[in-house]
């Protein structure tokens, strides 16, 4: 899970994983595809929408908005009540998404709407809780069937993973693993053997959200994590424009932009009709990707 080091920063708790995380397959089905862009030199674009923020109609046109104006991927955040990771743009999303009524029962449904109509692979972000009260097993087949690609489960212990990874690898699906600034070299390695599709660079020790500073530790984190790993090194947390995108691609393998694009759609107001909403997400990712190599 997270925790605080001794710089008072949040982290994910260091330890070693044993020989079967060694086996752990790596870029298992559609996400192989941003290992192949960056094999050709270009930088993978992996936008972040929250499922039923404002209601599930609009969070499934801005999904597929996000499709069609070039991402590479698609991060879907399933509201949690207790999101520990986020910052409170993500917050605010999943508490309006939940006050609207969505549940994590709704994901199989949700995905099955979606998948026909978009090519790029879906990753789910979400909360070990949710998936314990499910149980591991059933709720990897319950996702897979419908077209999920990956699970990102940031309060996951490393040295708890495996169970999770059994079950994702069991149905083709990938676990993907965070490393930090704030990694240690043991703990970097150690995701490197367990991690597949990619792995989720943390730009900075703390929660999502905007900041000034978010780039200067990203070169040292990736120059490090990629001594461990030939996983896609995809950086997240804080990039709120296309510039910044730009430079944490000059160095890692493509980005995941979350509260910058939430926060926009969030300040059209709840009035917004979802075309207007979708149409924004549509700009936002479209900027991005004119910013990065493909």
């Amino acid at each position: 899970m997270l925790a605080g080091d001794s710089t008072g920063g949040i982290v994910l708790v260091s330890a070693v994983l044993g020989d079967a995380a060694a086996t752990a397959p790596r870029a298992a089905g559609r996400l192989r595809a941003l290992a192949e862009q960056r094999a050709r030199g270009g930088r993978a674009l992996v936008p972040y929408v929250m499922l039923g923020d404002p209601d599930l109609e609009t969070s499934l046109a801005v999904a597929q908005a996000m499709a069609a104006a070039g991402a590479d991927a698609i991060e879907l955040g399933l509201p949690f009540s207790d999101p520990l990771a986020d910052g409170p743009v993500i917050q605010a999303a999943g508490q309006r998404a939940l006050a609207g009524g969505f549940r994590v029962a709704d994901t199989a449904a949700v995905l099955r709407r979606l998948r026909p109509g978009i090519a790029c692979p879906l990753c789910l972000m979400t909360y070990v809780n949710p998936i314990w009260q499910r149980g591991y097993g059933a709720f990897a087949h319950e996702v897979a069937a419908m077209g999920a690609d990956g699970l990102i489960v940031p309060d996951l212990p490393l040295e708890e993973s495996e169970g999770l990874g059994a079950a994702c690898r069991g149905v083709g699906m990938d676990l993907v693993l965070f490393v930090a600034p704030t990694s240690t070299e043991e703990r970097m390695a150690a995701v490197g053997r367990a991690a597949s599709g990619f792995v989720y660079c943390v730009s900075v020790a703390g929660v999502t959200g905007a900041r000034a500073d978010t780039l200067a530790r990203v070169p040292e984190t990736v120059r490090r994590a990629r001594r461990h790993t030939d996983l896609p090194l995809l950086v997240g947390f804080g990039i709120n424009s296309p510039e910044k995108a730009a430079a944490a691609a000059a160095v890692a393998d493509g980005v995941i932009v979350a509260s910058w694009i939430v926060q926009a759609l969030a300040d059209l107001g709840p009035d917004a009709r979802p075309a207007v909403r979708a149409d924004l997400a549509g700009r936002m990712v479209g900027a991005l990707r004119a910013a990065l190599p493909r």
